[in-house]
């Protein structure tokens, strides 16, 4: 496989102006904060930094546009590659460059490459995309470009604020298949915010997440032999399947333990115009993280796509731009705490809410499915549906279904004509995975323990309820103490078994694939109870039953959550050994 030429240049800075690369060894921890680094004096905490021996820097100094940072760029890779190097990282331990050395680079042609250095070529990209920018204007170009970009070493806060955009593809590293029990260095995987390290409780907080991890090292084991005892082996089962299904099943049911600081990988791919609207959100964001990680972000992709973030530092744009962001939010904030009132006086909610919807809507997506394949005006088309009989409807919403093969199989866009908008409150890991649905409109309040956690009955069979229990009062005192010391980072140290209150506003269309996807019997049962609720709730609270009648691949079954995953894994063994 031949790599194909960067097509819009790439660069590091000089050598002077790098920071230093670690001497050849095992990984080390070293500051992020060099004296040119471009976070210097914005609070960056240390990260991890790997180290390579001189063989292995001349092969990854042609493919990425820096050694030991946690944000680099992909270039000069074909793009199968690089979205196959990211489907891969989302379930590896390792980093994205140690992975493509020791799982890709062996595959690839790469003799005509060695003249390549990802280090050259910003100049040269610069003057050719402001000239082309001056040309065709720069919103319009911004579009035409994508980028690969590896972000490492983000917490769970942070990986929610870098996957807001719509318009952009993410591959996050999974706490189902990625195990969060080892050490590296003699460090657990969590952040360290600095204004945190530097506080009075920054020892606690230390202390206080290293026994969370303590307590989810000592579960892991735990509940892989419950799964063993539940879930004995096939002799049909090949010792990888097997073992990697009994880890899954045990990795599920603890990540609870995890506190939000938890730090993850993150494959992002994106165009110019995309990466300028997540580069100015960051750094109006109220989370010191963010906005430090955005200048990361920035120095990396001014190496690949420079001019397209040419607005970010010009005081009329994106100066602009993130004071009104910065402003609005302060603005809302006041306005909240002066009129609504505390939440100790509001009445507890139902775990799933339909708040709103149109109680015309059915009317409008039936009418809306037929207007293409008619002359008469749109209001003229909802007049006459309005008179159908119920088996009419039925009828025609049945014919339309019946066409559909599978989930993916989806009507046109008339059942964008209504949506629903739901509140949840689900636990975090169950939001994690519904987030990540971008063209509806889903929006959330900040992660706190007020709304009690979930225990899962995986746990309690496996005789791990204290010891869960024990970890979440430990989260909730040092959330506690964070509130009083650094209320900006006291999210950090709440759990995943936490719930969190959020919205999701969302059309009929989109509904019907997420619904269908999330409530498939090998889904997590959190998400799939949420999934389930929703679609009851269209179908009786709405009394949009035509519209649930389409949805027709939405799975209200309650099989073994367990029992379901493994028949998966052996299904897709089978198949990988007939291919």
């Amino acid at each position: 496989m031949k790599g194909e030429g960067h097509p819009a240049g790439s660069g590091r800075p000089p050598a002077q102006d790098r920071p230093p690369t670690a001497p050849p060894g095992a990984p080390r921890l070293a500051d992020r904060v060099s004296p040119a680094h471009p976070s210097k004096g914005r609070g960056v905490s240390t990260y991890l930094t790997e180290t390579w021996t001189d063989a292995e820097a001349a092969i990854l100094r042609r493919y990425v546009t820096n050694l030991d940072g946690p944000v680099f760029a992909l270039v000069n890779l074909p793009e199968v590659v690089k979205g196959a190097l990211f489907a891969r990282y989302s379930r590896s331990t390792k980093s994205l460059r140690r992975l493509f050395l020791d799982e890709f680079v062996g595959d690839l042609d790469t003799t005509e490459d060695t003249s390549i250095d990802a280090t050259v070529g910003v100049a040269r990209a610069e003057a050719l995309y402001d000239r082309v920018f001056l040309e065709y204007g720069d919103d319009s170009v911004a579009q035409l470009a994508g980028v690969h970009l590896a972000c490492e070493q983000a917490s769970n806060l942070l990986t929610k604020v870098l996957e807001r955009a719509r318009l952009m593809s993410y591959m996050e590293k999974s706490t189902r298949y990625v195990t969060y029990d080892s050490r590296v260095d003699g460090r657990y995987r969590y952040f360290r915010p600095p204004e945190v390290m530097a506080s009075p409780v920054g020892s606690r907080y230390v202390g206080e997440l290293d026994r969370l991890f303590d307590t989810y090292a000592e579960l892991v084991p735990q509940l892989q032999e419950w799964a063993r005892e539940r879930h004995p082996k096939s002799s049909s089962d090949s010792d990888f399947v097997y073992r990697s299904t009994i880890r899954a099943m045990a990795l599920d049911a603890v990540r609870g333990v995890l506190p939000a600081a938890s730090v993850s990988n993150l494959g992002i791919y994106g165009t110019g115009q995309a990466y300028e609207a997540l580069v100015l959100r960051m750094r109006a964001s109220v989370l010191p993280e963010a906005q430090a990680y955005a200048e990361l972000v920035l120095f990396e992709l001014r190496k690949v796509i420079p001019s397209f973030l040419s607005r970010v530092d010009r005081p009329d744009r994106g100066g602009a731009w993130i004071e009104y962001l910065q402003r609005s939010r302060e603005t809302l904030a006041e306005a909240a705490a002066r009129l609504l009132p505390e939440p100790g006086d509001v009445e507890p909610v139902p775990e799933i809410s339909l708040v709103d919807f149109d109680p015309e809507g059915e009317d409008k997506v039936l009418a809306a499915l037929l207007y293409p394949h008619t002359d008469l005006p749109d209001a003229v088309v909802l007049s006459h549906v309005r008179k159908l009989s119920t088996e009419e409807r039925l009828g025609l919403v049945r014919a339309v279904a019946a066409e559909r093969g599978g989930r993916r199989h989806r009507p046109g866009r008339g059942l964008e004509r209504t949506d629903y908008r739901f509140e949840i409150c689900s636990d975090y890991g169950a939001f994690r995975d519904l987030q990540r649905h971008r063209l509806l409109t889903i929006d959330w309040q900040a992660l706190s323990p007020v709304h009690g956690f979930v225990l899962p009955e995986a746990v309690a069979e496996a005789g791990g309820a204290e010891r869960f229990a024990e970890a979440m009062d430990r989260s909730k005192a040092l959330h506690d103490a964070l509130l009083e010391e650094v209320p900006s980072a006291a999210s950090y140290a709440v759990s995943l078994a936490y719930k969190i209150r959020y919205v999701m506003q969302l059309n009929a269309r989109e509904a019907m694939h997420v619904l269908e996807l999330r409530t498939s019997p090998q889904g997590h049962p959190s998400y799939r109870r949420v999934g389930q609720e929703m679609h009851r709730l269209i179908a009786e609270q709405a009394g949009h039953h035509a519209v649930a009648e389409l949805m027709r691949f939405v799975d209200h079954s309650d099989p073994d959550f367990e029992s379901t995953r493994l028949e998966s894994e052996r299904r897709a063994a089978k198949r990988t050994a007939t291919s």
